[in-house]
């Protein structure tokens, strides 16, 4: 029987791949179906099908990857992440599949790391993203329909083929109004663009993205100072566009200048209007939806990459019926 074998050149990522006593290893061997030998260096399987092969390279170069960057995971966590990946579990056509997840990997020019889609839904949403200039992705919390965007969004300027970035969110205020907050308008808008923020300040080095804000590259507005703009030549990203009414939804699409891509992203799950509001995320999925042009994503609880109890925590909610008289 032929051996197909894995030279891993840095003996601490060797270790961390295998874990305590083997018990990372023992995980990849019951993923695989066959005994995974550490010699040295290497990691070999003595097995001729190809999908196998690939399904173990899969996981060796997904783990180097992203072993550093993973701050929310231990090591054990990740290699179950990268076992529970859709293209990991499809053993028909698998060598496909990864290939598929691994050419929609996002390379940020400048970035501290690289970002790889987890699921199959998180791959197709990342490929329209590239496909179409309009793309709209609905999921739950932790499916990193915002952290794609953003990363996508970095990618396209950085390599030059966009010139700037705009995120905005609508102001949802909670008992005060934004003019009463202390600050000038960016001091009053950041604590509703964190997340944003965190995206950038994960992807690239805090100089750089503070540079990108001060050179005008990435700009960060209100929702409702768009109106009247025309943005050409750009990445737009709307963040929680479910919180946007039915009239702001139609003035935010219609700000599309020649050359830009638009990105919204919004949770359907978690709508803060008021009540008897309509919610424009909700129209404008279902009035873009057959439109040729424009994507509609649905990202799932399987496309959570958060704590594994923050799907739990989507899938409860989603079958209680105490959640919908809420």
């Amino acid at each position: 029987m032929s051996e197909y074998t894995i030279i891993v050149p840095d003996n601490e990522i060797l270790q961390r791949v295998c874990g305590t006593n083997d018990s990372n290893l023992k995980l990849i061997e019951s993923a695989l179906g066959v005994p995974v030998f550490a010699v040295g260096n290497q990691l070999s399987v003595e097995c001729q099908d190809q999908d196998v092969q690939q399904q173990l390279k899969f996981v060796i170069d997904r783990f180097t990857d992203e072993i550093n960057d993973s701050t929310d995971f231990t090591d054990t966590e990740l290699i179950e992440s990268i076992l529970n990946t859709d293209g990991f579990l499809k053993k028909r056509n698998s060598a496909r599949e990864h290939a598929f997840l691994s050419s929609l990997s996002i390379t940020v020019p400048g970035g501290t790391r690289k970002v790889y889609p987890r699921t199959r839904g998180q791959a197709e949403l990342v490929n329209n993203f590239r496909k179409f200039d309009l793309v709209i992705a609905e999921g739950p919390a932790g499916s990193g329909k915002t952290f794609l965007a953003v990363a996508e969004a970095l990618r396209l300027v950085l390599s030059h083929q966009k010139s700037s970035i705009i995120l905005t969110r609508p102001v949802v205020e909670a008992g005060e109004s934004l003019g009463y907050l202390p600050g000038d308008l960016q001091e009053k808008i950041n604590p509703y663009i964190r997340p944003l923020y965190d995206a950038m300040n994960y992807l690239l080095p805090r100089d750089m993205v503070k540079k990108m804000i001060e050179n005008g590259v990435i700009e960060i507005a209100p929702l409702a100072y768009m109106r009247g703009r025309t943005l050409n030549d750009s990445v737009i990203i709307l963040d929680e566009a479910q919180n946007t009414s039915r009239e702001q939804m139609k003035m935010f699409l219609t700000r599309m200048g020649e050359g830009s891509k638009v990105f919204v992203t919004g949770d359907l799950s978690q709508i803060d209007l008021p009540r008897r509001t309509p919610s424009g995320l909700e129209q404008a999925m279902r009035i873009l939806g057959d439109v040729p042009q424009i994507s509609v994503t649905r990202l799932k609880a399987d496309d959570v990459v958060r704590n594994p109890l923050v799907k739990l925590i989507i899938q409860a909610y989603d079958n209680s019926s105490e959640a919908e008289e809420y």
